[in-house]
């Protein structure tokens, strides 16, 4: 019972019973003294050691030091006398510290940043009466790449292999509307992004929620703050469609970029088409099965990152 709740071996629990039962319970869970040299490098230096590979900007510029430059600062400042760049590697491990990694991030300079993504949220938890919540953006400059040789199939300890040489067929642009409570996607593949492209995606968006108002989410690309052209399109369609953007530099809180990284996943990586016509066929395949079952993304929000001028 002891072994199983604790994760250790029957063996190892009988040799500290017999050790209690020796020596009694304060010293015999005491830990006992080890043969072999003591350790040279002391817990306050390997915190130093630590802090010297955290440091936030080098003299050179950059921010990711290599095992061989922290051994050289460490004795220049008299950290340790000598230490060697396996010892520290143990170290940065030992302490989860990895100085050569680094993930980039973006703030939003949006002093309006709260506001709007708590409407954005709160369209994303329930659509109001007789309305559609969408998700709409475009992704551009879809390669149709065609690989010159044929792959080679995966084997026992051996990875699928892909021929590195392509011939280019062209590219195309994806329209693409997410009903953010339903999952279905309306999308439309066109050669290029003009703002006559996304006017006649519109039209099509229109003509797929008829009397329906129309919740539209997106981010702040030129082509969708034309003001002009979209109170003319409302106009045109009753004044139904409302248009609600991401703050600045969060374009993630548009869900079509979930549904976006899906089918990059799903159809252009590793694939090879021969025309942009059989590129388009797989699109519009990929969004009619994956419509068949479709489902809501389960999108949550943790909390407001950090905005230039916020308190």
């Amino acid at each position: 019972m002891i072994a199983q709740e604790l994760g250790v071996s029957v063996q190892t629990v009988s040799l500290w019973r017999k050790r209690i039962a020796r020596q009694g319970v304060v010293q015999g869970i005491r830990e006992g003294e080890r043969s072999g040299r003591p350790a040279r490098i002391t817990q306050e230096t390997q915190l130093q050691l630590i802090a010297l590979a955290c440091e936030a900007q080098e003299a050179e510029g950059r921010v990711t030091p290599t095992l061989d430059e922290i051994v050289v600062r460490a004795v220049e400042r008299g950290i340790v006398g000598q230490i060697s760049r396996s010892h520290v590697q143990r170290i940065l491990q030992a302490g989860d510290i990895r100085p050569r990694r680094v993930r980039q991030w973006l703030h939003s300079p949006d002093s309006a940043f709260r506001e709007k993504v708590n409407v954005i949220c709160k369209l994303y938890r329930r659509a109001p009466r007789n309305a559609v919540v969408l998700s709409i953006d475009e992704k551009t400059g879809i390669q149709a790449i065609e690989r010159k040789h044929p792959g080679r199939a995966p084997g026992p300890g051996r990875l699928r292999r892909r021929e590195f040489e392509y011939i280019r067929h062209g590219t195309q642009a994806l329209f693409a509307a997410l009903d953010a409570h339903t999952g279905q996607v309306l999308g439309s593949c066109r050669e290029r992004r003009t703002q006559d492209d996304l006017v006649a995606f519109m039209e099509s968006v229109a003509h797929a929620y008829p009397g329906k108002q129309v919740h539209v989410i997106w981010d702040n690309l030129n082509t969708h703050r034309a003001h002009a052209v979209w109170q003319a399109f409302n106009a045109r369609h009753g004044k139904r469609f409302h248009f609600h953007f991401t703050p600045l530099h969060a374009s993630w809180v548009n869900q079509i970029e979930l549904w976006f990284a899906l089918y990059t996943r799903r159809v252009p990586r590793h694939a090879s088409h021969t025309s942009t016509a059989h590129l388009r066929e797989r699109t519009q395949q990929f969004i009619r099965e994956r419509n068949q079952t479709a489902r809501p993304f389960k999108w949550t929000f943790r909390g407001y990152p950090l905005q230039t001028g916020a308190s």
